[in-house]
Order: structure tokens, then sequence, then C-alpha cells
């Protein structure tokens, strides 16, 4: 099952433990491909598991991959592009939500292209304390080098020509609704 474009979707994020980390209630799909599915979320609002609600300021153009273990956000702001960048499951559609299992890892990309690892002290503490594999855990050490060489190579989705694409077309999409 996927997703179609020109709907919306939840995206909901897990812990490894099965309780929900964080919910956005409100993303328009504007392309679905073989494996991936591409997500606009804009002035849309997000849960905590703890309750907290925040609304997202800007645009952000998020890539969902169901054979990659991460997922990236970038978000389009006056001074440039930003990119977040989730260590995660291989995300997947049940016809409600975009769902995936959060690994804590997060990679921020800057307009500048430096980059910072974030969250090393949390993958550190839940690895402990919800007993990640060992499996599970080199798999996100080699996700995590695939992520970083995709940056420094500014491959899709991490070059201009890439999110101009999805941009426009969300614009194009947003025209017709």
């Amino acid at each position: 099952m996927k997703p179609e474009v020109g709907t919306q979707v939840y995206i909901q994020s897990y812990k490894h433990n099965g309780t929900l980390h964080r919910t956005w209630c409100k993303g328009f799909v504007v392309d679905v491909k073989d494996n991936m599915y591409v997500v606009v979320t804009n002035k849309s609002w997000v849960i905590e598991a703890d309750g907290r609600k925040w609304l997202t300021r800007e645009p952000a153009i998020c890539f969902f991959y169901e054979d990659c273990w991460y997922n990236v956000i970038s978000m389009i702001r006056k001074d440039g592009v930003y990119y977040y960048c989730n260590l995660a499951t291989p995300s997947l559609y049940d016809g409600e939500a975009i769902k995936n299992i959060d690994y804590d890892l997060d990679v921020k990309l800057y307009p500048d292209w430096s980059y910072r690892i974030l969250d090393g002290n949390e993958y550190e503490m839940h690895a402990t304390m919800m007993h990640y594999p060992e499996n599970i855990k080199k798999i996100i050490e080699k996700q995590l080098e695939q992520l970083l060489s995709l940056m420094e190579n500014e491959k899709d989705p991490f070059n201009k020509e890439c999110i101009d694409y999805y941009y426009q077309k969300y614009i194009d999409l947003m025209k017709t609704e």
C-alpha cells in the first residue's frame, strides 16, 4: 500500500519499545516512487510524546524511504535549506500514516554544508535502556556513514535542484487543491 499524490497523511515516529515518539498531523504527499515517499509539511501541528504541541514554522520537504534506515527533512528558510536527518527504520505506510522507529541519532546539515551529529548521548542511553540488538546498532552505524556520504557528494535529496523540484511540485499541486 502506498499513499496517493495529492492526499494528506499523518507521520508517526515511534521508539524501539513501541511507544509513540512524535506525530505530524498533516503531511501533503507530493511524490511516491518505488521505495520513497516525498511529503511536505507546512504549518503542521506536531504532537510530542509528552503531549506538547507545536506548529512547524516553514515548509519542509520530507523524504521517507522504504529501504533506508533514515529519513530526511529539508526545511526551507530565508537563509537557505537546513536538513535534519533521523536515523530510523525504513518507513512504511499503513493507509493512515507513514510510520518508522526513531533510533535517536540525528544529523543536521546547514546551508554552508557543515554538519553536526546530534543526540549521541540519547542513543547510548536508549540502546542500553531498550536493549537495542547488536545487528540494529550495526545497521544504524552503516546507514549513518551512507547518509554522510550522500551529503558530502550532494546526492539527492542534498542538493538545490532536488529541493527546488519538489517545492515547485508542491506549489503546483496546492494550486489545484
